[in-house]
C-alpha cells in the first residue's frame, strides 16, 4: 500500500476548503508542525472511495458485510487542522491493521472502512462505535466535539426485492456509485429512450396491428402477455410482450430450468436454445406463431411502451423474474441495482450462447459502469445483426 497513503493533512491548510485560513476566533491556534511527524497518514478522497467501492463489491460477492465509520463536520461549522488531526489520531487508535482510513469527503467527512465482520454481529458494530467515541473524547475538548457527528453504517448486501437499504448508511453507498455517473448522461439517455420509443411506436403501428391479429387468430387468449419483472433498484413492474405461449401455461418448467442455469449446473429435462439460454428448446408451452415471434424478436416490441413509461430503457440488462432473483448470489444483485433494464443490451449482442450466467452478469455490470449515449447507439446498431443472425433476444 506504500504510495497510496500520500494525501496527508497539512497543518497550514484549512481542511474544510483546502485553502490557507487563519485560526478561528476563540479556538486554540494550530499546534506546531512537529506534532505532525510520525502521525497517521490519510488516504485521499479518490483512493478512499475506490477502496470503498471495491470493498462493497467484495462484500456482495462473498456475503461478508463491513462497517463504514464516518466522522463528519457539521455543515455550519469550520474546524482547524489541529482538530482534524485529533480526529485522525482517534480513528487510528480505534482501527485494526486491516481497516482503511481516509477522506470520504475531503475536509468535511473522514471515514474508516472496517471489513470482514460477522453478518449478524450487531455487538461488533457497537464495540467499534464505543472505541471511536472514547478515542475522540480523549483527544478533543467537549466544545470541539460538538462540531462533529459520528455515524456508523453496516453494509450487509443489497435487497433486490425491495428498496435496497441495509441500514441508514446504505443510501450513501448507493450515492457513491451514482456520483460516478453524470446526471447529464442520465438525462441524455432518457431523452434518447423517449424519442426512439415514440418514433418506433408510430412507425411500427401497422406491424403491431398485424401481429395482434395473428396472435388472436392462431390461439385463444389475450394478445399481450403481462409479466411482473424486477426493475432498477429491485422495483417490480409489469412487462409487456406479444403472447407466444398457450394460456395458463405451467411456468414450473422454466423456474426449475433457470434455477439450474443460475447455479451454473446443466439444466435437467430441458435444453436451452442455442441463441437464447433463458428459453427452452422445443418448449411445449409455445405456440407455432410464438416460435416465429421469438425467433425474430417481434414479441419484444410491446416493451417500447415500458420504455415510454420509464420502467425500461432501450439498452440495459435483461429484466429478470422474481424467482430468478431469489436464486441470485449477493454480487448478482448489482445487475438490477445499478442499471435500468433494457429491451436489448451488451449481453444480448455479445454471443449469449457462449456465456454462462455469471458472464452475463459481468457484461451487465460492465455496461452499467461504462454506460454512455454512444455505447447505447452502438448496441442498438448491433441488435438487428444479432437478431438476423439467429441470436434471438431474450
Amino acid at each position: 500500500m506504500s504510495g497510496t497513503f500520500t494525501d496527508f493533512l497539512s497543518p497550514s491548510t484549512s481542511v474544510r476548503s483546502g485553502t490557507a485560513r487563519s485560526p478561528v476566533k476563540g479556538r486554540a491556534r494550530v499546534r506546531p508542525r512537529g506534532r505532525w511527524r510520525g502521525r497517521p497518514l490519510v488516504v485521499g478522497e479518490s483512493l478512499f472511495r475506490d477502496a470503498l467501492t471495491r470493498e462493497r463489491k467484495r462484500a456482495d460477492r462473498f456475503d461478508q458485510p463491513f462497517v463504514l465509520v464516518l466522522v463528519a463536520l457539521k455543515p455550519d461549522r469550520v474546524s482547524e487542522s489541529s482538530a482534524w488531526l485529533s480526529v485522525v489520531e482517534a480513528l487510528a487508535a480505534a482501527k485494526r491493521d486491516t481497516d482503511v482510513l481516509g477522506w470520504f469527503e475531503r475536509g468535511s467527512v473522514l471515514g474508516m472502512i472496517v471489513p470482514e465482520i460477522e453478518i449478524a454481529d450487531a455487538t461488533f458494530t457497537r464495540e467499534i462505535e464505543s472505541r471511536v467515541q472514547l478515542a475522540l473524547a480523549a483527544r478533543l475538548d467537549a466544545d470541539v466535539r460538538t462540531d462533529f457527528l459520528l455515524r456508523l453504517h453496516r453494509h450487509v448486501g443489497p435487497k433486490p426485492t425491495s428498496t435496497p437499504v441495509s441500514d441508514a448508511g446504505e443510501p450513501m453507498l448507493r450515492d457513491l456509485n451514482r456520483s460516478v455517473r453524470s446526471r447529464v448522461r442520465t438525462v441524455v439517455k432518457r431523452v434518447l429512450d423517449v424519442t426512439a420509443a415514440v418514433t418506433l411506436l408510430a412507425l411500427l403501428s401497422p406491424l403491431f396491428l398485424l401481429i395482434a391479429a395473428l396472435v388472436k387468430l392462431k390461439s385463444p387468449g389475450p394478445v399481450f402477455f403481462k409479466q411482473a419483472r424486477v426493475g432498477e433498484s429491485g422495483k417490480l413492474f409489469t412487462m409487456l410482450k406479444f403472447r407466444t405461449m398457450h394460456v395458463n401455461a405451467d411456468h414450473a418448467i422454466h423456474k426449475a430450468f433457470v434455477s439450474q442455469l443460475i447455479k451454473g449446473a446443466a439444466p435437467e429435462n430441458a435444453v436451452a436454445t442455442k441463441d437464447a439460454p433463458f428459453k427452452i428448446e422445443n418448449d411445449p408451452r409455445v405456440t407455432a406463431l410464438g416460435r416465429l415471434l421469438r425467433k425474430t424478436s417481434l414479441d419484444e416490441l410491446p416493451q417500447l411502451w415500458n420504455v415510454l413509461l420509464g420502467d425500461m430503457s432501450l439498452v440495459g440488462p435483461r429484466p429478470p423474474l422474481a424467482y430468478e432473483v431469489e436464486q441470485y448470489k449477493p454480487w448478482h444483485y448489482r445487475r438490477v441495482l445499478e442499471a435500468k433494464p433494457g429491451i436489448t443490451g451488451l449481453w444480448q449482442v455479445s454471443g449469449r450462447s457462449r456465456t454462462t450466467f455469471d458472464d452475463m452478469v459481468r457484461l451487465d455490470l460492465r455496461y452499467a459502469k461504462n454506460c454512455s449515449a454512444w455505447t447505447d447507439i452502438k448496441i442498438l446498431l448491433a441488435t438487428p445483426r444479432a437478431v438476423i443472425s439467429g441470436k434471438g433476444a431474450c
